[in-house]
């Protein structure tokens, strides 16, 4: 059955999506969401890109836990999200759909988008392929706020050691990245230009778009910028389907 749904992975939620004309070879796109937890259930401007390229779809939900390898008490009392995602969710795809990486593509926005990098730079073999828009990268800045990592962290420097930024790897990255960001985001942009300057510095390749606005950080850039995510994302994939044929 083609269209949006809703089921259970070890336990926790995540929305799934099957398009009427699955793509050959299959594929599959990983999404996570922000702290507004929305995922992509329904979402016009993404549900009509995955249905043109024929492409699966998922978006586990993570809570508030800005999708780290450090549990978070609002999303498991004992598994991080990280784990939750490689261990499940990533098993469930090739399971389900035979779909694994690198014909696994990932984005998302906002926490998410920093999620997406996460994944890419600790395990660049498992996440090749990525787009993150309005990544909020500095995470330590929100210590103190009442949220989540408050629990999660003792301070802003344990927070620090977690972030993206710190976890690019000089001889071992994702083959293709695609970091895009509203020029008037004040939450986004300078934590990911501090970030292209350490990939600039470490000769790790990306694309990025600093340049187009659209209403900021907010699902109006999002749904604005569907179109250029999923062009990266298909043209990526099809350069490792080449790389592996």
């Amino acid at each position: 059955m083609s269209g949006w749904q809703t089921l259970e992975i070890a336990g926790k939620a995540a929305d799934i999506f099957e398009p009427s004309r699955p793509s050959d070879p299959a594929r599959a796109v990983l999404f996570l969401h922000g702290h507004g937890l929305q995922t992509l259930a329904n979402n016009a401007a993404y549900t009509a890109e995955f249905e043109r390229h024929g492409l699966r779809a998922i978006c586990p939900h993570g809570q508030r836990s800005w999708w780290l390898p450090v549990v978070c008490p609002e999303f498991d009392a004992e598994l991080s999200p990280i784990g939750h995602i490689r261990s499940n969710v990533l098993t469930w795809i090739e399971a389900t759909w035979q779909v694994k990486p690198p014909a696994l593509a990932a984005f998302g926005v906002s926490m998410g988008g920093q999620g997406v990098l996460q994944l890419a730079y600790r395990h660049p073999n498992e996440f090749p392929v990525i787009a993150a828009l309005s990544p909020v990268i500095d995470l330590q800045d929100w210590l103190g706020h009442g949220l989540p990592l408050d629990e999660m962290f003792a301070d802003q420097e344990a927070a620090r050691q977690q972030t993206a930024t710190l976890q690019v790897q000089g001889l071992n990255w994702p083959r293709h990245q695609f970091l895009l960001c509203d020029p008037t985001d004040r939450d986004a942009l300078p934590g990911v230009e501090k970030l292209v300057s350490k990939l600039n510095s470490s000769g790790v390749p990306f694309e990025r778009d600093f340049t187009t606005s659209h209403g900021g950080h907010s699902w109006e850039y999002f749904n604005h910028l569907a179109p250029s995510v999923m062009q990266f994302l298909m043209k990526a994939l099809d350069a490792e389907h080449r790389r592996v044929v």
